[in-house]
């Protein structure tokens, strides 16, 4: 069966490619030109495009369809003209449709792409690789994206430009208008800008394109058409300045005694935001005492195998512009937890404190919830020569706890004075068809809380690029270092710390070394492989990538980046067909097939897998797809925290997945995974529903169930306990079920007046029972990696933990605490904006949160008893006033 499914399979691959022999698709397209001429006074925009001014240009049209029918004319014409002043780019679009009615005016919020759109993609870099995107819909809702490496779009990007719409007998037109200040230009005086300009029309979710660029093309930006007439333009150096004032009032439950927990605290701070350039080509972005009150919640986590959780930055100084300072140790299209690893993960700035103060019987304290920022600046942006750059700097305050002895009040100290900074370069050469780039890292704090933080760490690499054959076929690679430096006991933890456990019992590769003040490590990854290229007759495609990645033992991160763990080499290649035409009831379809090995630097095979997966889009905008994994070997140097590495069960995982219409106003997206031990030593099960509605185009709600429940027979790490002069590795079966719904309300007044409301309840209760020993942790056999305590070896004792007595002659030889525990939280935040003058701001937001006490009673209910909770206490309300203003030169 094997062998068929992979002979199979790569007949599938030798029929695509003699298929393509047949091939349609040319990747040296001719490059259209559209030539605008300058305008001696401002245009009005009302979106009607009945001012003399735009008679002095031709119309530029003849689109093609990019999605769904690749290649063939337009369902519905499109047209446009653009002029240019002194300050400002016009665009004009002539949207043909002959049935005005059916035209979408759905609305949203600003980068939400609704209803039908029209959109200007620009190089104004002339680099084939970035661009700068404005959208516009017919309900008026703007959106703009930073294109980076020729494809990769960045809604986070919130430049000020402005346009109008009007519906007419003929369909609808739009009138832009773009500051040449928000863009990005040399200082030649015949200037020649990449550009396209795309249109969707929603009822049929096509895309059509002004220069048609094949999805086989590998690349979006390189493919533009060209903007000539341009002359005279002077680079703008852009500033703006935006001084904010919030005022917050606290409300939660009163503790008798406590004189922090009063019921209510109010306060009110000022700060600011603003861009200055410093060069047409490069701007500084600098935010002084920041705020982040309006920013949606973190959705709640709860792990129990030791990683730590990664959570999406929100925040908008750090948003906008990430890209610049992206650094991944990627792996590959294929996935996998070590794709997540960072060099900069801007949510280590401004954290929760590190320390927490030492208190004795009857004192109290107030610890802030998150570090202050003091100021925090970036300099960034790609100079005509193809230098991108990127620097960033923060410094956050030492935090000091208030503690309240009877009245007395000391401070001490949970997070010292710590500077952050990062600085990114790439160079283009040849267009941007190889890249050459480097990163450095630093952290410095004043201050170690008692040898419980690195006194400094750094990171830093170097990574390129190079395509050939129309940038359809790639090498990728980068290399990284990493040094922390500490007191003797800081740097010991670090080495016994999860990410790193010199001390495994089995390691051959790592010695613990309690003397070293110091750690470096390195890192890198290289992967070669094919993103597009000539189709065959129904669009099909074979894309693939293989490379590998390791992290040596000694590799840190985490002081401001992001590592799951160090201590690997792993091997990945992914390889899939693509059709990218329509074919029968086929919108797009893809196979994909993956295989991942993993080892350890001692040499030990820890992980192998391979699955195959398969996806469909249909000509009625459903979505179905399904996948397989199968690992045949699972061996983990971090579940016994410390102890020999484990053997787990090899075994095969499922997933599925369904969307219905999502342009309708009722659509569902179910999603299923399940995963299954051989020998019925584990499984897990994953149930996600989504519903949307679309009320009205103003009006639309989000409801998402999730529901997991995770069995692992007797393999989940507990505890580890020193008796007699040995390590006694504790273990358990495991089972965890988790509940969780997350609710979204949005209404658009207008497109610059918006209400959103967020909620998510989160309950999980894992279940330990069945406790017992680790005895052959490596053994094939799963019975015989285990002792399992019978009843006469364990017992509750009455301080709700257990006793253990090996030898069963009633005497206890070693305890451990009871791991149960049940977490209930619910988050949850309102927020009305009004952007009511362009980059001007004002946000009343009402957050709300309760994360009660609620035992640890195994038999509780998840779904109602457990619910019951989430309300049975006051939480923590928070309402607050934030005023922003723009000043604009």
């Amino acid at each position: 069966m094997k062998k068929s499914a992979v002979l199979a399979f790569f007949m599938l691959i030798c029929l695509s490619m003699f298929s393509q022999e047949g091939k349609t698709d040319k990747l040296k397209i001719e490059k259209k030109i559209y030539n605008t001429l300058r305008v001696n006074k401002p245009i009005l925009l009302d979106g009607k495009l009945d001012e003399e001014a735009w008679d002095v240009v031709s119309w530029g049209g003849d689109f093609i369809q990019y999605q769904p029918k690749e290649g063939q004319p337009p369902s519905e014409a499109t047209q446009f003209k653009i002029l240019y002043d002194d300050d400002y780019l016009y665009i004009g679009y002539r949207c043909h449709d002959r049935e005005p009615d059916s035209i979408i005016k759905r609305m949203s919020r600003r980068d939400g792409f609704p209803g039908d759109w029209v959109e200007i993609n620009i190089d104004s870099y002339h680099d084939l690789r970035t661009a700068f995107s404005f959208t516009f819909s017919v309900s008026g809702v703007r959106g703009d994206e930073l294109i980076s490496n020729n494809g990769n779009f960045d809604a986070n990007w919130n430049p000020i430009w402005s346009g109008k719409s009007n519906i007419d007998s003929l369909g609808y037109t739009v009138e832009v208008k773009i500051p040449f200040s928000q863009l990005r230009f040399g200082n030649e005086e015949n200037k020649v800008w990449g550009f396209q300009i795309t249109r969707r029309i929603f009822r049929f979710e096509e895309r059509s394109t002004w220069q048609y660029i094949p999805q086989s093309a590998g690349g979006w930006v390189s493919g533009f058409g060209e903007l000539h007439g341009l002359k005279n333009i002077k680079p703008r150096r852009q500033v703006e300045i935006a001084p904010y004032i919030v005022a917050k009032t606290e409300k939660y439950k009163k503790e008798p005694g406590n004189p922090f927990l009063k019921g209510n605290d109010s306060k009110m701070t000022v700060g600011a935001d603003g861009k200055i350039g410093v060069t047409n080509d490069l701007i500084l972005d600098f935010t002084v005492n920041p705020d982040f009150g309006q920013v949606e919640a973190d959705p709640s986590q709860v792990r129990i195998d030791g990683f730590q959780n990664f959570f999406e930055e929100k925040r908008p100084f750090f948003v906008e512009s990430a890209n610049i300072f992206d650094y991944q140790l990627t792996g590959s299209e294929a996935g996998g937890d070590y794709d997540a690893d960072l060099l900069f993960y801007s949510r280590r700035i401004g954290s929760s404190p590190h320390g927490y103060p030492n208190l004795t019987t009857g004192q109290y304290t107030r610890v802030p919830d998150n570090t202050p920022i003091l100021g925090a600046a970036k300099f960034s942006g790609k100079t005509k020569d193809g230098w991108s750059i990127g620097l960033l700097e923060s410094v956050t305050k030492e935090v000091d706890a208030t503690i309240d002895d009877q009245g007395e009040r000391t401070k001490q100290t949970i997070e010292p004075l710590s500077n952050y900074f990062v600085s990114r370069v790439q160079k283009d050469f040849n267009g941007g068809i190889t890249q050459l780039g480097g990163i450095l890292t630093g952290v410095h704090r004043d201050g170690n809380l008692n040898n419980t933080l690195h006194d400094a760490a750094y990171s830093g690499g170097m990574d390129f690029a190079h395509y050939w054959k129309s940038r359809t076929w790639y090498i990728r690679g980068n290399a990284i270092f990493s040094k922390v430096i500490g007191t003797k006991e800081k740097i010991m933890e670090t080495q016994s710390s999860f990410e790193h456990l010199f001390q495994r019992a089995n390691a051959t590769e790592t010695v613990i070394d309690p003397n070293r003040t110091s750690l470096s490590g390195t890192g890198a990854t290289f992967r070669f492989g094919k993103i597009g290229g000539k189709s065959g007759p129904h669009g099909q495609i074979i894309k693939f990538e293989s490379g590998f990645t390791y992290r040596s033992p000694e590799l840190e991160l985490n002081d401001i980046g992001f590592m799951l763990s160090a201590n690997e080499i792993n091997h990945f290649t992914w390889a899939g067909i693509q059709w990218q035409k329509q074919i029968g009831i086929f919108r797009a379809a893809r196979i994909n097939y993956n295989h991942w090995a993993k080892w350890d630097f001692g040499g030990q095979l820890l992980y192998q897998a391979f699955n195959t997966n398969m996806h469909a889009n249909f000509t009625n905008n459903w979505r179905i797809g399904s996948g397989l994994t199968w690992n045949t070997l699972d061996i983990s140097n971090n579940a016994l925290r410390g102890g020999s590495s484990l053997r787990r069960p090899p075994g095969l995982g499922n997933f599925a997945y369904f969307s219905s219409d999502t342009r309708k106003k009722i659509n569902l997206f179910i999603n299923t995974f399940f995963s299954w031990g051989f020998g019925h030593t584990n499984r897990s099960s994953n149930y996600n529903v989504t519903l949307q509605l679309q009320a009205s185009n103003a009006f639309n709600i989000s409801l998402t169930g999730n529901y997991n429940k995770n069995f692992r027979k007797q393999d989940q790490y507990v505890d580890n306990i020193q008796f007699n002069g040995l390590s006694k590795y504790i273990v358990s079966e495991v089972n965890q079920k988790t509940l969780n719904y997350t609710l979204r309300l949005n209404y658009n007044v207008t497109p610059d007046l918006t209400i959103q409301y967020y909620g998510q309840p989160f309950i999980t209760r894992p279940v330990y029972s069945n406790f017992g020993l680790v005895k052959d942790p490596l053994n094939k056999s799963y019975d015989a990696r285990f002792h399992r305590f019978d009843v006469n070896e364990i017992r509750l004792n009455s301080d709700g933990g257990y006793d253990v007595d090996e030898n069963k002659d009633g005497i206890k030889d070693y305890s451990f605490v009871n791991p149960n525990f049940n977490f209930v939280q619910f988050r949850s935040n309102l927020v009305a904006r009004w952007e009511y003058k362009p980059g001007s701001e004002l946000y009343l937001v009402w957050s709300q949160g309760n994360t009660p006490e609620v035992g640890a009673d195994p038999s509780t209910g998840l779904s109602n008893n457990l619910f019951d909770h989430l309300f049975d206490t006051q939480g923590r309300n928070i309402f607050l006033i934030k005023a922003t203003y723009r000043l604009v030169r």
